[in-house]
């Protein structure tokens, strides 16, 4: 089963209805138990980095988060959840990110219209189960990215070009919103469905 992580953030309806409509079983959860042992996690979020952390953190969900991960079990953050994954973002200094992948977020350069909005394409750098060879156009809404790294599988460009999907081992990040991009959206949740299907997983609520 598929848990959604509820901490305020983000919409989680929308989420949750991209993966009920493609057949599979899905649960929103603040519980840390529930956490901890799902299947596997979605981590969306819409809004402020530091105003995140500090939810997360009042409802006592980063150690359910990180030791979710640590169990190896499969993680998917979706735009400002992609942005939780790293250690800290220009958005809100001093606010602690989840640190699963080293960096900062940065705020999108002078000149630009802030946020952006819109569809861009996503163009795979190296090979990464979430998207096909060609990669596609998905939508997004941001204001803060996270620059091309190592865990770079695919980017974008907006003024600059910049990670638009972020992985490591069982760790994977969007900038995008695929509950948004129509058809090439819910093809990469169906990608998505194979990746977390393809980790040795316990079942939430089943002792791990």
């Amino acid at each position: 089963m598929i848990t959604v992580v509820d901490y305020g953030m983000g919409n989680l309806r929308n989420v949750r209805r991209a993966f009920e409509s493609l057949g599979e079983e899905v649960v929103i959860s603040a519980s840390p138990e529930v956490i901890e042992r799902a299947s596997a996690l979605i981590l969306p979020g819409v809004g402020a980095f530091g105003e995140a952390v500090k939810r997360i953190d009042a409802l006592g969900i980063r150690r359910a988060m990180l030791e979710h991960v640590a169990a190896e079990r499969p993680l998917l953050g979706i735009c400002l959840g992609m942005q939780l994954l790293f250690e800290e973002s220009e958005e809100s200094p001093g606010a602690r990110g989840l640190g699963l992948l080293h960096g900062v977020v940065r705020r999108l350069g002078p000149g630009l219209h802030v946020p952006h909005i819109g569809w861009n394409d996503v163009v795979p750098v190296r090979p990464s189960p979430l998207f096909p060879a060609e990669g596609g156009v998905f939508y997004f809404v941001h204001s803060y990215y996270a620059p091309a790294s190592e865990w770079t599988v695919a980017t974008t460009e907006y003024g600059i070009r910049y990670a638009a999907a972020v992985q490591q081992e069982n760790v994977y990040g969007v900038q995008f919103h695929p509950e948004k991009s129509q058809q090439t959206g819910l093809g990469m949740l169906r990608r998505v469905i194979a990746v977390m299907g393809s980790h040795q997983s316990t079942p939430a609520n089943e002792p791990a």
